[in-house]
């Protein structure tokens, strides 16, 4: 059966989507379209190529964690939706096509606010440093538009415009949801990567346009940048492989600096090869080689004493000299760098602040990590490094860790467990496996973030209400014993104030807060109905205030939904009382249905409640504890003993109100709070401890070097 013209399959229609060139459109423009189409897609993938490194190096700069953690997630933003801004740019690229002459990308970026307005200076920065260089290009291509088009725009309708560009570009990130500093880190790569080569997009635009006699009378704009592009580019490259080398540079360099401290370590790997003076150093390829042989013999936990490194490289040492028939040790350079990443698992394997189990997996790449330092010193130097960043990036998902019901089924823990063993039974030499995990547990890492982050929030919004309930409660509760406490009053009223009214005030000060007019008016009917009571020498005022006090009393509870049976009771004893007010006369205490009763005590409402996170103690305002209590930000983990079994719980909600501390577990449920002081106490009776949050690689570098030192002035 054959297929009629017109049929279309349905995947490639949409397929197009918003692309279908428009019939109205010459076929010219849309080469000249597709052509700029192109370049920018390359120059946006150089964009995303490095912005992870540039957004890398402004986190080490970062001088404090809030910084340092903006950048973070930044750039795993950036990964997970560097696909969906490219194509985004791209189409509102193409869409701009079908309504060329109306986009105006300036006025949909209306400064408001403070941010805003940065915003638009750099843009309009960016943009006036593109038509210094290219505005003739950029002019002649405007007119030629519009000669072929039979259309009149100005300059800011030009779809390949610098303006326009940018627009496209904000447009496409507008959901990336990253910070002011970020978006104009992203602004200067857009420059640097896209809107640098603009003048190429132009000339050939020109060139392609002015060949099909569209206003070829036109002298081509100078292409003053060619040279300077191609030295330019050649700059560029050369900077890469500069930093490439720089950064194993740097890391040599480092390494020589050690030389001292690591001196008196030689000889304690395979001592009896060192010692020998005959002996002749291995190469460090030979040396990768022996490592990879035992990188398959890692036990799978740590407590297996039969696996020591340096006794396992001195027999395979023994091995060679005995088949090379000559002695063979390993040179003093190679053994520096293995006695440092020994030191430094040695100082992670001791690192509690890491879940016991977690810390096991991670220990057993210590093989793996050493073979990459063997082969790129940039390891120590670098902070972007893909094994370093691996390492601190599975630290920092594991430090609230902890076994649950899932125990080592645990979806963190399998991802570590395989990462590690692919580590073990795949790397060689190429340190670029690395960078693929890398990237795969950073999308797993986000993911599970973001689950638990939206949880934290649900604690953290669950706490800040109740507190404020409990604020509002004790307003209530203080407004009706300033005036209940101590009268002599009827039962019926009392019981409605306490039980009723109480329910009234307590959605007003919500609602509204203290200084509300509802607030206001609540206690004035409260007031009212309190001295509407008593007995009064002029029932004419009494009876003028009665109609309004029963329609505010009516109004009141009928906003928090009273029983009809209750409020009809409550009105009937209420124009008793009202009647006997008229005459003047008092009514024996206890007597009847408006039997009275003296409110003795303190009224205290059912529903509210003291924190009971811990007992109230006397504040030491010089205890070091409390101060460090005091300082906590949002975020630090902190170990707790439940039942003398540790707790890992991260403090998400400080409520000042009323001094309380809510921690969270992993998956961001509520599992402890505190008040300042009681957590102070636990943290000076060893029941409570802070966590170190920072990244693993660089503590426990620093805590090597440290000792080191230590070591070099004893």
């Amino acid at each position: 059966m054959q297929k009629e013209g017109k049929v279309v399959p349905l995947s490639a229609a949409i397929d197009r989507g918003a692309r279908t060139p428009l019939p109205c459109l010459p076929v010219l423009l849309l080469q000249v379209r597709d052509k700029a189409a192109l370049q920018m897609r390359q120059g946006l993938q150089a964009l995303f190529d490095n912005a992870d490194d540039t957004l890398f190096e402004m986190a080490d700069r970062a001088v404090d964690r809030f910084d340092q953690n903006l950048y973070f997630e930044a750039m795993r933003d950036l990964r997970l939706k560097r696909k969906h801004i490219e194509r985004g740019f791209l189409d509102i690229f193409y869409d701009t096509f079908a309504r060329i002459g109306q986009f105006d990308p300036l006025g949909q970026m209306a400064a408001k606010t403070k941010a805003q307005k940065e915003r638009t200076a750099a843009v309009d920065g960016m943009v006036a440093r593109v038509l210094s260089r290219d505005g003739v290009a950029l002019e002649q291509l405007g007119q030629r538009l519009q000669c072929l088009l039979l259309r009149s725009f100005d300059e800011q309708q030009n779809p390949f415009g610098p303006a326009a560009l940018c627009g496209y570009f904000l447009d496409a990130g507008r959901n990336l949801g990253v910070g002011l500093r970020v978006k104009l880190i992203l602004l200067k790569l857009f420059e640097r990567y896209v809107l640098r080569d603009v003048d190429v997009l132009y000339a050939e635009a020109n060139q392609l346009l002015a060949a099909a006699g569209v206003m070829p009378e036109l002298q081509a704009a100078p292409r003053r940048r060619a040279e300077d592009r191609r030295l330019g580019t050649r700059r560029v490259s050369a900077n890469l492989e500069a930093d490439a080398m720089g950064a194993d540079s740097a890391g040599q360099a480092f390494m020589r600096s050690l030389e001292g401290l690591l001196a008196p370590r030689r000889g304690r790997v395979a001592p009896r090869l060192q010692a020998a003076t005959a002996a002749q150093p291995i190469s460090t390829a030979d040396l990768l080689r022996l490592l990879s042989h035992l990188q398959h013999y890692v036990p799978a936990t740590t407590d297996d004493d039969d696996f020591d490194l340096d006794q396992q490289l001195e027999q395979l040492l023994l091995r060679v000299s005995v088949r090379s028939g000559t002695r063979r040790r390993i040179a003093c350079a190679d053994e520096d760098t293995i006695n440092l990443v020994g030191l430094l698992f040695a100082c992670i394997a001791a690192d509690d602040n890491l879940p016991q189990s977690l810390r096991a997996l991670i220990v057993r790449l210590h093989i793996p990590l050493l073979k990459v330092a063997l082969l790129d010193k940039s390891l120590f130097s670098r902070a972007s490094h893909p094994a370093r960043r691996l390492l601190n990036e599975i630290a920092a998902a594991a430090i609230g860790w902890e076994t649950g019901s899932e125990g080592m089924r645990d979806s963190l823990h399998l991802r570590v467990e395989r990462i590690v063993q692919r580590l073990l039974n795949d790397f060689t030499e190429d340190t670029m496996l690395f960078a693929e995990l890398l990237d795969d547990f950073l999308a797993f890492s986000q993911d599970e973030r973001r689950r638990n982050e939206l949880l934290e929030q649900r604690t953290r919004d669950a706490e800040e209400g109740r507190a404020r309930a409990l604020q509002a409660r004790q307003q209530v509760q203080q407004a009706l014993n300033q005036r209940l406490r101590g009268r002599t009053l009827p039962q019926g009223v009392v019981h409605m104030l306490v039980h009723a009214w109480s329910q009234v005030l307590l959605m007003a000060w919500l609602k509204q807060g203290q200084a509300s007019p509802a607030w206001q008016q609540g206690l004035e009917t409260m007031d009212t109905l309190l001295a509407s009571i008593a007995p009064h020498q002029q029932p004419q005022v009494l009876l003028q205030q009665v109609p309004g006090l029963l329609k505010a009393l009516r109004d009141g509870l009928a906003s928090v939904a009273l029983d009809s049976a209750a409020t009809r009771e409550f009105f009937l004893q209420l124009e008793q009382l009202h009647l006997r007010a008229c005459a003047g006369a008092d009514q024996p205490a206890g007597s009847g249905e408006l039997a009275e009763v003296l409110v003795a005590e303190d009224i205290v409402l059912a529903i509210a409640e003291e924190s009971v996170c811990a007992p109230l103690l006397q504040r030491d305002e010089q205890a070091p504890e409390l101060r460090l209590v005091q300082r906590l930000r949002i975020g630090t983990w902190v170990e707790m003993l439940d039942d003398d079994e540790p707790l890992r719980c991260k403090l998400v909600a400080r409520i000042d109100s009323s001094d309380r501390l809510v921690f969270a577990n992993r998956t961001g449920m509520k599992v402890r709070e505190w008040n300042t002081v009681g957590l102070a106490q636990a943290l000076r009776r060893g029941e409570a401890r802070l966590l170190d949050d920072g990244l693993l690689f660089e503590r426990a570098l620093e805590t090597v070097l440290e000792g080191l030192r230590q070591q070099q002035v004893n």
